[in-house]
């Protein structure tokens, strides 16, 4: 495995930045990226998960959907479900944590054991 590729299910940018931390305040059971959520705070990123990784040997790449869609040169119509972790082997992309996985984690510490788990394996 070259890279874990965090793939967002949110649009980058300063506008769409305060948009997304406005709804986690105003309505968080509706928002719509779980990787967000427990990767990051409403202004800031969650300790435990910026301490993992900035200790993890791990590469990992993060990015929004529009960054990726454009990074990799993938439809929008091709994407699949995002929040996604995907996993970069000889250059292919393969899937590593689905969305419906993500969906149900609940806090930085779960998604970190997953990923301990699965690197593990």
């Amino acid at each position: 495995m070259e890279k874990l590729i965090f793939v967002y299910n949110a649009n980058s940018g300063w506008y769409n930045s305060v948009l997304d931390s406005f709804h986690k305040v105003v309505s968080p059971n509706t928002y719509a990226c779980s990787l967000c959520d427990i990767t990051y705070g409403v202004f800031s990123e969650n300790e435990l998960w910026k301490n993992f990784r900035e200790s993890s040997n791990i590469k990992m790449e993060f990015l929004h959907k529009d960054e990726f869609t454009k990074k990799y040169n993938i439809s929008r119509v091709a994407l699949v479900e995002c929040p996604v972790i995907l996993k970069s082997v000889k250059g292919k992309l393969e899937s590593f944590i689905t969305a419906d996985e993500i969906n149900n984690l609940k806090e930085a510490q779960n998604l970190i054991d997953v990923l301990n788990t699965r690197i593990l394996n």
